[in-house]
């Protein structure tokens, strides 16, 4: 995904994508987070603006200061991130409820999650097991971050790369639960966010009891 942004806008303007990806930000936070100066983010914020990339999306008072503007990624912007073949699949899984229902289609979704970590090499070590599943949704578009809470962790995503089809079928996120769950050997409880910054979000144990607990 890198890759291909850096192809089309240029390294800095890829990781300024991604990082308006994640939240709108204002000139002064991308510069501290791309060591730029504020003029030379502007000018990276002026082209991509002029390719319809990024506009103004609200504004944010720093302490003491006047209201600085927050820059996000348009709807055009965020096409350029993966969507996980979204048409085909939100196609697919309107017919196997239509012909099989609802249950069916979960199973089948699992299932598919199931044989796709099947091929993921993946370490002993649980910690190694959920960096492995965390690399493998973020081959598939993802823009997640891994947090460790004692012993418990969260996948943490800033975007979905399935949000065309969740939108409509959240039943569809059973196949990411399968495929986390295969690759950690753990249950995991997915809590994606919804709306209209679809976000996904899964929470596992290292202790397989707690994980069962967990609840959305």
């Amino acid at each position: 995904m890198a890759d291909m942004l850096s192809k089309l806008t240029g390294d800095t303007q890829g990781r300024l994508l991604n990082l308006l990806r994640r939240a709108p930000k204002t000139i002064t936070e991308l510069s501290q987070a791309l060591s730029l100066t504020d003029n030379a983010v502007r000018t990276h914020i002026a082209a991509l603006s002029r390719d319809g990339l990024v506009e103004q999306v609200g504004t944010k008072r720093d302490t003491g200061g006047k209201p600085a503007r927050q820059y996000g990624l348009t709807e055009v912007g965020g096409e350029l991130f993966p969507k996980a073949y979204a048409a085909a699949l939100s196609g697919l899984v309107e017919e196997i409820v239509r012909t099989e229902g609802w249950e069916r289609a979960v199973t089948l979704l699992q299932g598919v999650g199931t044989r796709a970590a099947a091929g993921v090499a993946a370490p002993n070590d649980l910690n190694g097991r959920v960096e492995v599943a965390a690399t493998t949704l973020r081959a598939l578009g993802a823009d997640l971050d891994v947090i460790r809470d004692g012993p418990r962790w969260e996948l943490k995503g800033y975007a979905c790369p399935l949000s065309a089809v969740t939108a409509g079928h959240p039943q569809v996120c059973a196949l990411v639960t399968a495929l986390v769950a295969e690759i950690t050997g753990r249950p995991v409880t997915e809590c994606c966010e919804r709306g209209d910054r679809p976000r996904c979000r899964f929470t596992l144990s290292e202790s397989r009891a707690e994980s069962l607990e967990l609840r959305v």
